[in-house]
């Protein structure tokens, strides 16, 4: 993002009541300059940065480390979110986590680790390679993925529903639309935790591939501008899997799902893939659907 989209997007959380938030990725020290320049326009636009996320990949040597964060914090950055679990350990060796923990130490940036109860769960491993979620199974038991949910606040989105399917009790799917028929997907107006992309997306319910664009934040949305994400609000997944079928002679690929929000995602994947489908606005960005 450059300042001037992040000052933008800044003045629309302030104007919108959200006095402060955290910043993400990907992998946000992978551009400390822009990084900067993010931090700057939150300071000008009175929002303030409560966290920055790492996954510590970025991770050369102690001195460097020290350097770039001392950087970070003349700009306002002061707490460091430090990604920590197996799923983190199956791409990024703990030893690089280690050592940003002890350059926040040496610089006097505070740490956040999400989720320090993983601590010992890792180090158990040799620290300087990555670990697969198999070698955790065999270390811990063959219920130690499938209690993972417990213990990790997992959004049922992206890589999750390939990792959990076939773990998690599945549901028909008659039974899956019917749960939220009167009450609608609630979760898409949930603004306790949001999400906005460097596109100026907001990303309702955290649902990776739904996006609201900014300028219509703030008031009720036009139906035939958002044809999914109101039929999903008003009537759930069987909203709009009814539409879905009459209009684009969508199939489910299967006949139950562990969540609801595989199917949704089947579908949304299905009108850009399959059918071209032009959302401007709401299944963005859309590349995300074009990733294998």
């Amino acid at each position: 993002m450059t300042y001037g989209e992040a000052l933008e997007d800044f003045a629309i959380m302030a104007l919108l009541g959200c006095s402060s938030v955290h910043v993400g990725g990907g992998e946000t020290l992978l551009d400390p300059d822009g990084l900067c320049l993010v931090l700057d326009a939150a300071r000008d636009a009175g929002v303030e940065i409560r966290y920055v996320e790492t996954g510590c990949s970025w991770y050369r040597d102690k001195d460097s480390s020290r350097t770039l964060l001392e950087r970070l914090s003349s700009h306002g950055l002061h707490t460091l979110l430090i990604s920590m679990s197996p799923f983190h350990n199956e791409h990024i060796p703990f030893n690089k986590v280690k050592g940003v923990i002890e350059a926040c130490h040496e610089s006097g940036v505070s740490l956040f680790p999400w989720i320090a109860d993983f601590y010992l769960d890792l180090d158990t491993f040799d620290d300087s390679v990555t670990h697969s979620l198999d070698e955790y199974r065999r270390q811990f038991g063959e219920t130690y993925v499938e209690n993972l949910p417990r213990r990790y606040g997992i959004v049922p989105g992206g890589r999750a529903l390939e990792t959990f399917d076939g773990i998690m009790e599945e549901s028909s799917i008659e039974e899956l639309t019917e749960a939220k028929r009167e009450t609608g997907c609630i979760e898409l107006s949930d603004t306790s935790h949001f999400h906005i992309d460097l596109y100026g997306n907001y990303i309702p319910g955290m649902c990776a591939g739904l996006s609201i664009a900014k300028e219509d934040l703030g008031h009720p949305l036009d139906p035939d501008e958002y044809p999914v994400i109101t039929r999903l609000a008003d009537g759930g997944t069987g909203a709009l899997l009814s539409w879905v079928m009459e209009k684009y002679s969508f199939r489910p690929q299967r006949r139950s799902y562990t969540v609801d929000c595989m199917l949704c995602y089947e579908m949304r994947r299905f009108l850009v893939v399959e059918k071209g489908f032009d959302s401007s606005k709401e299944l963005q960005p859309a590349n995300h659907y074009l990733v294998p």
